[in-house]
């Protein structure tokens, strides 16, 4: 049996920094203080586990927070009637939102006070879009699918401006703005993709991978959509997909002959020991050998939040050298049972 990981995978840079928000926030408050978390600070059940477990509460609604306490805003961003009322609320609020969320929402208000009506390409019931759509709410509606461009109600089609979801599958997203500007030809696009690089480089190393493989396991929480669209573009590839939240959920039905060749990757929102448990459970009860397909190198890094520096300047604490940084994890024999072997992978898609 083949376990090939795929470069990259796991965790963003954005995921990162919310973690790293959260993580600093408890940190410098201690004991003496319940953080709150609006939303799941990343849409992983693990994630979130270990942080109840540290005494952290996630709530729905604004109202569950008590008057002057800590709220930190999740990865996906908030909408601007969410921070209005933490703020009526007296509430300490620390904003952990994805620079590259923001930079949409930031596009959004532009666009809205340029008199632009926003198409605004994802999932409406994700928290990153319902965000975005609070930026300008009168001047947005919600694309969810090809089938829903004839019930858009269009006051001026030169007047029109398409933004998406970050996470997205590109080929889904691609599907319906090419739609977009066939029934609106002078719809505006953005400066520059809205999808992330994370979820793009992701996508595409597994739309490389998985043709070589017998079948792609994905870890990543059900409610997790880049780790769903990972699962998509397997199947689409022609290789079975599966999404697993951790090694208890693997089925052994699925390598039947043990000598498989399986694709390893995880979404954005998936730490990497649960990756490497995955992979020393293959290496000691199947024998297996690990190999590493490098389609990007990502090593990203993002500062921090303006509002948790201020935390931190409050309690004496030096932010000055302080930043968020994601590089390839190093795999070693400890923590993933054995090293792995590159695999290299030709142009024509060979390996």
């Amino acid at each position: 049996m083949q376990i090939v990981l795929a470069n990259p995978r796991g965790f963003c840079a954005g995921v990162r920094m919310a973690i790293d928000v959260v993580d600093q926030v408890l940190d410098i408050v201690g004991d003496g203080e319940t953080i709150y978390v609006y939303h799941e600070i990343v849409h992983n059940k693990h994630v979130v586990d270990r942080f109840v477990d540290r005494g952290v509460v996630f709530v729905d609604d604004l109202d569950e927070v008590p008057h002057g306490s800590i709220v930190v805003f999740s990865a996906h961003g908030v909408s601007p009637a969410i921070r209005a009322q933490a703020d009526s609320r007296g509430l300490r609020s620390i904003d952990a939102t994805c620079p590259l969320v923001t930079k949409v929402h930031s596009r959004a208000i532009r666009y809205a006070k340029q008199g632009y009506q926003i198409l605004l390409v994802g999932h409406k019931d994700h928290q990153e879009i319902i965000g975005t759509f609070g930026e300008a709410p009168e001047q947005t509606q919600v694309v969810e699918c090809v089938d829903c461009i004839p019930h858009l109600r269009i006051d001026d089609p030169d007047k029109l401006v398409y933004l998406t979801q970050t996470t997205l599958s590109v080929d889904d997203a691609n599907v319906i703005i090419s739609a977009l500007k066939a029934a609106f030809p002078n719809i505006k696009e953005p400066p520059s993709e809205d999808i992330c690089y994370a979820t793009t480089n992701r996508q595409s190393a597994v739309r490389q991978i998985a043709p070589l493989c017998d079948l792609v396991i994905v870890v990543g929480s059900r409610n997790s959509s880049n780790s769903v669209r990972l699962t998509e573009i397997a199947e689409n590839s022609g290789t079975r997909g599966v999404r697993i939240d951790d090694v208890s959920e693997l089925d052994p039905s699925w390598y039947p002959t043990g000598n498989e060749r399986i694709l390893l990757t995880a979404g954005a929102s998936a730490p990497e020991d649960l990756v490497s448990t995955i992979c020393r459970h293959f290496v000691e009860r199947h024998g297996a050998t690990l190999h590493l397909a490098d389609v990007y190198e990502e090593t990203v890094e993002f500062g921090l939040p303006l509002t948790l520096k201020k935390l931190m300047e409050e309690h004496d604490i030096d932010h000055r050298d302080r930043r968020v940084r994601v590089e390839p994890p190093v795999i070693t024999q400890g923590e993933y049972g054995s090293v792995a072997v590159a695999l290299t992978i030709s142009t024509g898609g060979n390996a």
